[in-house]
Parts: structure tokens; sequence; C-alpha cells
């Protein structure tokens, strides 16, 4: 089976960030289309809170998840505050799977991470210094979701590889 994937950047990221570019290869090596939207504009709104303008994050994905569900089978990926805004539309449109960087299982007052009951991947640093790993491991084993600790950051940037090798176990497994 192939689908569709949208792939959301973390905040101050963009849409050619290390991470999503190489996630978007490992799709387009198994057959799937894939897109990576842009929030930067909305990352930069700090009048709205300190991670930008998340509610309109939401929507924009909400959005392109809309149009994208024509196009066949639908997995979302994302990065930090890209994983949470993931998990978060999950929960709206039918997908069959969600590939997690370093989610934020809390971010201050906006509800905790959420998923949709999909196959869910998940790859997390040890060492993040944002995202306790205990969190990560706790949301994961309640959801019986894949996951592998790296000895890495909050940016992963040792684990680039193993991040779409990862990406691409899980298109494989859909």
């Amino acid at each position: 089976m192939t689908g569709h994937c949208i792939l959301s950047h973390g905040f101050e990221s963009g849409p050619d960030a290390t991470k999503v570019t190489a996630l978007a290869d490992a799709a387009e090596r198994l057959g799937w289309t894939h897109e990576r939207p842009d929030f930067t504009d909305l990352d930069a709104r700090r009048e709205v809170s300190e991670l930008g303008d998340v509610a309109a994050r939401l929507q924009r994905l909400l959005a392109l998840v809309r149009d994208a569900a024509a196009r066949g089978p639908l997995v979302l990926a994302g990065s930090s505050l890209g994983a949470w805004i993931s998990g978060q539309v999950s929960l709206q449109v039918p997908i069959k799977g969600l590939f997690l960087m370093a989610p934020p299982i809390a971010m201050g007052r906006a509800p905790a991470l959420q998923a949709a009951a999909v196959p869910i991947s998940i790859i997390h640093g040890w060492h993040d210094e944002l995202i306790p790993a205990v969190q990560v491991v706790d949301w994961a084993a309640s959801r019986n979701a894949r996951l592998l600790l790296v000895d890495d950051s909050h940016r992963l940037s040792a684990h680039v590889q193993a991040s779409a090798d990862a990406f691409a176990q899980l298109l494989a497994s859909l």
C-alpha cells in the first residue's frame, strides 16, 4: 500500500529542515507522495504565544489533511510542535499512521498530546532537554506505540537517518 504523507516541521524550523527532508526522501523511496507545509509565518507570531499561533497551525494542518484525504491512505508525521499538531489533527480526520519525533506530551496550558488509535511510531532522545524521555515512554506505553529511544537531545540531530529509517518501517508496515 502507498498513500500520502504530510510532514510537519518543528517550532522555529521550516519545511526544508533536515529531519522532514529525510522523511520525505524515505517516503519517496517507498512510492508515497508527500508534502511539507510551511508554518514559519505562524511560528513568528509571538504576540499570540511564546510558541507562535498554535491554533492557526492546527487549522492549517487540518485543512491540508482534509484536502489530502482524497489521495488515498494518509500518514501524518511531525517533529516537536509538528508532532503535537499531527497528533491532535489525527483525532479529526481518518489517517492510517502517525510518526512522532520528540513529541511534547504536555505544552503549558494546551491540551496534552492526543492521537488517534492508529499505528504510531516515535523516536525520542534520552537526553531531550525539553521533553523528559520518561513522559514519552509512559505515553507510548499507554498506546502500544513503537518507540525508539536514542542517545540524543531534542533536535535528534545525530539521528536523522535513524528517524528516516523508523519512518520507512512505519510506512512499510501499513
